[in-house]
């Protein structure tokens, strides 16, 4: 486990997945981030690569080779080589192994620098093509925050503040594939408040998002988070059933729809990255 901190914020970091595992204010003594209860769901912050979601029958074709890939991919689960470059900041890598290479067949190096910047923890995820043909991939974060966070308060106080969106349209998922169908959420003030039944039929997936920062707020005291995100196509957002937190997760990517013909260079969202450039995109996230 890493430790970074400076005088405002402490955070703790695995190896595996390079997961965010703890996100602590020392100024309101509260921690942020979701426990992992396995009970509900045991994971903190997963980095979500080389697909976002799930895949029509957990698989795509490429170059007329069928591969199998799980939801969200396959980094979450491996072992990140890690530097710590300060005491706020470290970067950790994952590069293409024979593991890796059986289910995706690129070369590739994914990395995520996590900086802290005054009350700001910021990510931000680099991916190089090392390879001599086109790299494609999804890229996404997962953080959950822990839902309630402070005493004396309940999941039902809790609420979304959206910087951008008056109201939110949503693509429904079927079994993990996304349909041909949208709802709107009319807002109130910006606002979306948290309800568990909100998550009942899994994630809300947008496409349409207006807003780059959502806050977390409640009606009971002062005390938050903000979520800033820049350049993200897509946005879910996420909580297991009954569970005490909220995902709010940035995606360059989105699941299969439930008629996609699985060729990867056929999906939507997929980035095309050319031999030997990067790519990045961040996300930062403010507790008081």
């Amino acid at each position: 486990m890493i430790t970074l901190e400076n005088d405002y914020i402490k955070v703790s970091l695995a190896a595996k997945g390079a997961e965010l595992q703890g996100l602590f204010s020392k100024e309101t003594k509260l921690e942020y981030l979701w426990n992992a209860n396995p009970k509900y769901w045991a994971k903190h912050s997963p980095v979500l690569f080389p697909i976002v979601g799930s895949l029509k029958n957990n698989s795509f074709n490429y170059e007329g080779k069928n591969y199998e890939l799980p939801r969200h991919g396959f980094a979450r689960d491996h072992i990140f080589s890690f530097e710590k470059i300060s005491e706020s900041e470290a970067v950790f890598t994952l590069t293409q192994n024979e593991d890796t290479l059986k289910v995706y067949p690129f070369y590739f190096e994914l990395k995520l620098k996590y900086r802290l910047i005054g009350r700001k923890l910021n990510l931000t995820y680099e991916v190089i093509n090392t390879g001599t043909g086109e790299l494609l991939f999804s890229i996404g974060a997962h953080p959950a925050f822990a839902v309630p966070n402070t005493p004396n308060t309940v999941y039902e106080d809790y609420y979304l503040a959206f910087n951008a969106d008056d109201k939110l349209n949503y693509w429904k998922l079927e079994d993990g594939l996304v349909v041909d169908e949208t709802k709107n959420i009319e807002l109130n003030a910006h606002q979306l408040k948290l309800k568990h039944d909100l998550f009942y039929n899994d994630a809300l997936v947008f496409k349409t998002l207006q807003s780059n920062c959502i806050s977390l707020l409640n009606t009971k005291n002062d005390y938050g988070l903000h979520f800033h995100f820049e350049d993200f196509p897509f946005f879910g957002i996420w909580a297991a059933t009954d569970a005490p937190f909220v995902c709010l997760e940035p995606w360059c990517g989105v699941a299969d729809g439930v008629n996609h013909d699985q060729e990867l260079t056929h999906k939507e969202g997929i980035i095309k990255l050319e031999a030997g450039k990067n790519w990045s995109r961040f996300w930062e996230v403010e507790c008081f």
